[in-house]
């Protein structure tokens, strides 16, 4: 979860830790976002939505173009965040018997990708 594979991200408004998502790659163009959490007070603010937006700028910059998580579907104001924010439902990824629902986004565009390739 660190530089160069993936990022830690911590929310502080008011220089107070509230919330947090850490994304674990694996240093190709595929990433992971393992953890997310908002202190309970601090629920209802948008921190969510600002977390996944500023994980999502961050990985974007280390080359990561296609991001994936699992969540439950019990959750359903994060269920909703992440269909109304571009997440597309997809198969299990992984063999972890709690999560029900499973992610993807795509932070670039094919043609991005493609550019991208060209240019390593």
């Amino acid at each position: 979860m660190k530089h160069p594979h993936g990022r830690f991200v911590v929310a502080r408004p008011w220089e107070i830790p509230l919330g947090c998502v850490d994304i674990k790659g694996r240093g190709g163009t595929l990433a992971e976002v393992k953890r997310m959490w908002v202190a309970p007070a601090a629920r209802g603010l948008g921190l969510t939505r600002r977390l996944m937006t500023r994980a999502e700028d961050a990985v974007r910059e280390l080359g990561i173009d296609t991001l994936r998580l699992d969540t439950n579907s019990t959750l359903i104001e994060v269920v909703r965040l992440y269909h109304s924010t571009g997440w597309t439902e997809i198969e299990r990824f992984n063999d972890d018997p709690y999560p029900d629902l499973f992610f993807e986004k795509r932070l670039c565009s094919d043609g991005a990708r493609k550019q991208r390739l060209r240019a390593a």
